[in-house]
């Protein structure tokens, strides 16, 4: 099996403008996560996507693999199909890795790697058990319920499922609740027809892209993982890193 790592990188951000050039520890934050992810053994090839000179100069200084794609891609889904369509190559698998998690788990990217044994996977993502209250009820959280063949039923930023007749604060008591991790990978040939899709109305209301896929019939093969990295969004949240470069 051929998989191709993809780490979209967008130099606009309206919270963090340049964020994949953040310097941690000495190093970007892009060839943080570039690095982690050439030490993912299910990977044959790594490459970074962005809409950026700066980025991709930066990508090809450090001796990365880089291709410029189109500014207005709606999602990194888009940017992903857009590196295979210039690919002269042919993959079966395809992940989209976040490109703002600089301590990624390589291990994590091979374990969502290894669901495409299985035939009958066209989507995969991970998931890990919620272990805070606050966690639960954060609308930033996103939420997944999944039936006993670990495929996704829905997600959503409220928590599911509701726990009828038991007081909010007492239901992580009664019941295990999942979070999902953003990461992606798909079939090369599932990865040509989602993009197609259009927008559905469950998606807009929660604003999850993965709704439009499950809305559409496609499957969501889910991975359960024990680990999480640290997500980059703001300038201020490189200060928790500060221990770990």
């Amino acid at each position: 099996m051929k998989t191709l790592g993809i780490i979209p990188a967008r130099y606009a951000s309206s919270r963090f403008p340049g964020k994949p050039l953040a310097i941690i520890g000495g190093k970007s934050m892009i060839h943080r996560v570039y690095d982690q992810a050439c030490r993912a053994g299910a990977l044959d090839r790594v490459v970074v996507a962005t809409d950026d000179p700066r980025i991709f100069k930066h990508v090809e200084g450090f001796g990365g693999q880089v291709v410029m794609t189109a500014e207005d891609h709606p999602n990194g889904t888009s940017r992903c199909r857009e590196v295979v369509a210039q690919s002269q190559e042919n993959y079966d698998v395809v992940v989209n890795i976040q490109g703002d998690e600089p301590f990624i788990d390589p291990q994590q990217i091979d374990q969502l790697a290894d669901r495409f044994a299985n035939t009958a996977v066209d989507i995969a993502t991970l998931v890990k058990k919620i272990d805070a209250t606050e966690e639960l009820f954060s609308p930033n959280v996103v939420k997944v319920v999944f039936d006993k063949e670990k495929k996704a039923l829905f997600f959503s930023r409220q928590p599911i499922p509701f726990l009828r007749g038991i007081p909010q604060e007492n239901w992580m008591e009664h019941h295990d609740f999942f979070k999902h991790i953003g990461i992606y990978a798909y079939r090369q040939s599932v990865l040509e027809k989602i993009v197609r899709l259009g927008p559905s109305k469950l998606e807009q209301a929660e604003n999850l892209e993965q709704l439009r896929w499950l809305g559409n019939g496609y499957r969501i093969h889910l991975g359960i993982t024990e680990k999480e990295g640290v997500s980059v969004d703001t300038p201020e949240d490189l200060l928790k890193l500060t221990n770990k470069a």
